[in-house]
């Protein structure tokens, strides 16, 4: 099966917060966002176009998306991708949902990374909007 990525045009920042944190309302209307929180802290990755105030911030990030849904029984789907990447040393940051996984990698690195992908055979899109 030949998997498809999806490059999301926008770009993303990846803030920590305290665990406690009160996050802005503006949070919750945008398109995309994922948050974690743990004991130790509250990770916040949104679009870069969103300022926020928090402890810790790395903008720059672009998104792969892999196009879905994926069922519960596919395995080894985010160790490909990030197998793949890892041997061009691309640090990624990961996110799975219930449906699909996202794939974040510098701007600085998306070239190298979109390349490698193609390589592996990894169909890759610029936008959702070519599906």
């Amino acid at each position: 099966m030949r998997m498809t990525l999806a490059v999301h045009p926008e770009q993303y920042t990846i803030h920590s917060f305290s665990p406690n944190a009160v996050l802005p309302s503006e949070v919750f209307v945008q398109d995309m966002y994922f948050i974690g929180k743990t004991q130790e802290g509250l990770s916040l990755v949104i679009s870069s176009e969103v300022k926020l105030d928090s402890l810790e911030q790395e903008p720059g990030w672009c998104c792969f998306e892999v196009l879905g849904p994926l069922g519960f029984s596919m395995t080894g789907i985010l160790s490909k991708v990030s197998g793949t990447l890892a041997d061009e040393q691309i640090s990624i940051f990961a996110i799975s949902t219930f449906d699909t996984d996202y794939i974040l990698v510098k701007k600085n690195r998306l070239k190298s990374a979109v390349a490698a992908l193609k390589k592996q055979g990894y169909h890759i899109i610029e936008s959702k909007d070519e599906v």
